[in-house]
């Protein structure tokens, strides 16, 4: 997923790119420091420490249960 397609307080599982052995981490993306694409970090859940959106490898963004999910049907 593209950097760019990232959403201002949007959660995603995500993995660390510098250790591709490490489980996936949900991180939100944070706009602490400003509402520009430029300033914007993440923050893995339960943790005040902020990171590069470049330091994750962001693989499927979490929607809200709630919301109605397209399934797709599978072949048989």
């Amino acid at each position: 997923m593209a950097y760019t397609a990232l959403e201002p307080d949007g959660i995603y599982w995500a993995r660390r790119k510098a250790s591709k052995s490490e489980p996936l981490t949900v991180v939100q993306v944070s706009t602490l420091f400003g509402d520009e694409h430029e300033y914007w970090t993440l923050v893995q859940l339960g943790s005040d420490q902020h990171h590069m959106p470049g330091d994750f490898e962001i693989v499927e963004k979490i929607t809200d249960p709630s919301q109605p999910r397209v399934l797709r049907q599978a072949a048989e």
